[in-house]
């Protein structure tokens, strides 16, 4: 397999990987709106780390696709886990 297969590849599998990692964000929503309270700080972080990789990998000259992908559902299950953290 030659390098750039083998990138492409990677940056597939990773995508893949990141996403699942931000929809796994459902069971602690689900704890949150259950009464089940988690710290915000990790959820709001994570969601302004995915904002702006999503929007580096969006407007970089020639766009990043993977990354953008990877960090993009992030953006909203992050900060959806984060609002739900608090006692409304």
């Amino acid at each position: 397999m030659n390098e750039t297969k083998f990138i492409s590849w990677l940056g597939r599998i990773a995508s893949i990987i990141a996403v699942l990692m931000y929809v796994s964000y459902i069971a602690q929503i689900y704890n949150n709106l259950h009464g089940n309270y988690a710290a915000p700080l990790q959820p709001f972080v994570a969601g302004i780390n995915c904002t702006l990789w999503s929007i580096y990998a969006y407007f970089k000259q020639e766009r990043d696709w993977p990354v953008f992908w990877a960090n993009f559902p992030g953006i909203f299950f992050s900060f959806i886990t984060f609002l739900t953290c608090f006692h409304w």
